[in-house]
């Protein structure tokens, strides 16, 4: 797992960088005192599967970064004020990690962003019958890609919604949606991700699957309306 750690304070970024030698499962790729630079870095195109996220910055923070980050990676918050723990909560973090950090502490949340990694199994068939394995009521379930409608997220699971069934998992959809092939899979929301053949209409502000209406939520709307081939203002 490739991470990046995003901080303004060369001690903070010291230590969770000794934190990360010492576990083998996971890779630093970048230290960034800014976040501007660290937006430029994942803009590039590399690889971030984590992002460790100091908060107050200068010039842009924390928050102000994530907002910017249409699909962004696992995110594990690290700063000093215990009052952002809310809005990290609201922003799908990983993680809230107070500093200064134990190693203890670190080891969790690192274990979780791992778990989640291995929570959901993509598989290409020789046959071209590409699906995915959902772990569910602790068996499973396996899913043809070009069955599902759309993602809904549900807090800290995701809800995978087929014509014949639905099939809930405990997943991000952050960490789902790097899994999917983007040239059939499209987040059009916070909370949604739909399958782009199965989209009946769209608009700038729904689209529509299955007799469903599905929102565009206005972070996403450029990019959707790009993808599907139109851009309206």
């Amino acid at each position: 797992m490739k991470c990046i750690i995003v901080d303004d304070e060369p001690l903070a970024i010291e230590v969770i960088e000794s934190y990360v030698e010492r576990i083998d499962s996971i890779e630093l790729v970048g230290k960034f005192r800014n976040a501007i630079k660290a937006f430029e870095y994942i803009q590039s195109g590399e690889q971030v599967d984590l992002i460790f996220l100091d908060i107050q910055m200068p010039k842009l923070t924390g928050i102000e970064f994530m907002k910017t980050l249409t699909n962004p990676p696992k995110v594990i918050f690290t700063t000093a004020y215990r009052e952002y723990a809310l809005e990290g909560f609201e922003l799908e973090v990983l993680d809230y990690l107070l500093k200064p950090i134990s190693f203890d502490r670190f080891m969790k949340a690192v274990s979780k962003a791992l778990n989640q990694l291995k929570e959901v199994e993509v598989s290409i068939s020789s046959e071209g019958d590409d699906f995915i394995f959902f772990k569910c009521d602790k068996k499973m379930i396996r899913v043809s890609l070009k069955d599902v409608l759309y993602i809904e997220s549900i807090k800290d699971y995701v809800k995978i919604k087929t014509a014949e069934k639905e099939v809930v998992t405990h997943q991000k959809i952050s960490v789902l949606e790097t899994k999917l092939p983007p040239n059939h899979f499209i987040r059009v929301h916070r909370s949604f991700i739909v399958n782009i053949p199965k989209i009946e209409s769209y608009s700038a502000s729904e689209v529509e699957l299955n007799n469903e209406s599905i929102p565009v939520g206005r972070n996403y709307k450029v990019d959707v309306m790009e993808k599907l081939g139109k851009i309206v203002l």
